[in-house]
């Protein structure tokens, strides 16, 4: 996982999210914040009792896992081996792990599906997003609901922090933001064992209205929104997430 390798992948996401070094990066994420979400969100939707729950885009599966402890049958997909490799330790009757694209249908319908933390808009073509939605769509039940749980572009490029330096593991992360292209754009570079790395995030900066347009074309029906955690209302300018519930 060369520089060339990461910088020259078509697919960005399939070698950044397979490196070890995103899951340092990222290894202080927020429990709390994603406990009180799952929480607050199973709560809104008044799941049923061992209802079933697909996390699209799970990672190392730490929502997956909480969401199995309230008491859901959870299974978890994501793209990346090295993180459903990780994700699987933690599997049992009631939690399982496999690697998907979630541009493709499961071929099994839920009472929810959940896209969190930022896991949508990395593709490159329009086409890939509209497969998206309508795969989650197809993976929801009669009564069940989909989630999306996007940051507010509008928010996020009003506060952009340019350029910011995080050590973690003895590894020191330069990293740099900005807009490009209508996609929010993260640049990477560290050094580790005498090797230079450069990664890039790009995310598209999808809009309310833009998601509007997306799921009308997918077929989808938006039902709710929310600007937090805590699922207090969407301002544009102030709410730092925009959460959307749909069918």
């Amino acid at each position: 996982m060369s520089n060339s390798t990461a910088k020259n992948s078509e697919n960005w996401f399939s070698t950044w999210f397979d490196s070890p070094y995103y899951h340092i990066l990222y290894k202080n994420r927020n429990e709390d914040e994603a406990q009180v979400f799952m929480d607050n969100i199973t709560n809104y939707l008044n799941m049923p009792e061992n209802g079933t729950i697909l996390d699209l885009a799970c990672g190392k599966g730490r929502h997956s896992i909480y969401l199995n402890k309230l008491g859901y049958q959870v299974t978890g997909v994501d793209l990346s081996e090295n993180s459903i490799a990780i994700a699987t330790e933690s599997s049992n009757e009631s939690l399982r792990f496999k690697t998907h694209d979630m541009r493709e249908p499961t071929n099994e319908t839920y009472d929810a599906v959940f896209n969190l933390f930022t896991s949508f808009g990395y593709f490159d073509t329009y086409e890939d997003n509209i497969k998206t939605l309508k795969a989650i769509k197809d993976s929801i039940n009669e009564y069940g609901f989909g989630v999306i749980d996007f940051f507010n572009a509008d928010f996020i490029i009003e506060n952009l922090v340019a350029e910011e330096t995080k050590k973690i593991d003895g590894i020191t992360f330069n990293i740099k933001r900005f807009v490009e292209n209508k996609k929010v754009i993260k640049e990477i570079r560290f050094e580790d064992k005498g090797e230079s790395f450069f990664f890039t995030e790009k995310v598209s900066a999808f809009t309310l209205s833009d998601f509007e347009s997306m799921m009308e074309e997918a077929g989808v029906f938006l039902l709710e929104i929310f600007g937090d955690y805590k699922l207090r209302k969407f301002y544009k300018t102030k709410s730092e997430r925009l959460i959307m519930i749909f069918k």
